[in-house]
């Protein structure tokens, strides 16, 4: 690395750590202020730094501009990875990490459950766009004119009977979980199997990525998963702010559930 360019990053780690003035600077880097003064001066024109009227440096829009392109650039399954591992050890169920891509909702992570009975999911295929918790978070996520759009192309098909088969109610359903911030599948797509589902939340605030657990109803009844939230709600937040999202309380209503008032809750009716 050229000189220039470490005492430029030098100056830069400065700036972050508070000291911003011209002879602040040039003392810490220990060199002549007119040699600061170059390099901030180059900074400065391309937008790294900026200047105040009291000659003070400060980060410019383009150090931001990198910061939020390289937290948008991390990969969701990287960094989800060691969450759903844990979550799914701790409790003992099938955990899926699901994306949105062009109208379609895909499994991108899979952590099996301890249980004998296995899931048909696989990494790489589609979950149901109206009958998976996942894709009702994800769709969730969209402008409302977009997942309408989405919603009214679906053909449904009934897999249980408790199937949502309209485009009105699974729009009804999906605003629900997202007023509260989850979803569920009630046996909607298998009639043995439970499933609650929350989002992940990517720098910019939007749904990245959506995580569930899935539970065969001979293991725990309804109520007992939706008791799950908890453990749910903390894996997704903190996936969400090792990405790069700064929570608000104002965002985070639904973390207060517990298993109590989750499971006392009434399903909406499809």
């Amino acid at each position: 690395m050229s000189q220039s360019l470490s005492r430029a990053l030098d100056l830069l780690r400065e700036i972050v750590s508070g000291t911003n003035s011209l002879d602040g600077l040039a003392a810490t880097a220990g060199v002549h202020k007119t040699t600061v003064l170059r390099l901030l001066n180059t900074l400065e024109e391309h937008g790294f730094v900026t200047r105040d009227a009291g000659f003070r440096y400060h980060l410019g829009p383009a150090m931001f501009e990198l910061t939020q392109t390289a937290l948008e650039e991390q990969d969701v399954r990287g960094v989800a990875s060691q969450h759903l591992r844990a979550l799914g050890a701790a409790t003992g169920q099938t955990v899926h990490l699901a994306a949105y891509e062009d109208g379609s909702v895909f499994y991108i992570d899979k952590v099996e459950s301890r249980q004998p009975l296995r899931m048909y999911s696989r990494v790489g295929l589609p979950a149901s766009l109206y009958a998976t918790g996942v894709a009702k978070v994800l769709l969730g996520g969209l402008d409302p004119a977009e997942r309408r759009r989405i919603v009214n192309g679906i053909v449904f098909e009934r897999y249980t009977d408790k199937t949502i088969t309209d485009a009105d109610a699974l729009l009804a359903d999906i605003e629900r979980s997202k007023e509260r911030g989850w979803a569920e599948d009630h046996e909607e797509h298998e009639s043995f199997m439970n499933c609650v589902a929350a989002p992940v939340f990517g720098p910019d605030g939007r749904i990245a990525a959506a995580v569930s657990i899935s539970v065969p109803t001979m293991v725990l009844p309804h109520a007992d998963v939706r008791g799950l939230l908890p453990q749910l709600l903390a894996t997704t937040a903190a996936i969400s702010i090792e990405l790069g999202y700064a929570p608000a309380e104002a965002r985070t209503p639904s973390a207060s559930v517990t298993p109590t008032t989750a499971a006392t809750e009434p399903h909406p009716a499809t």
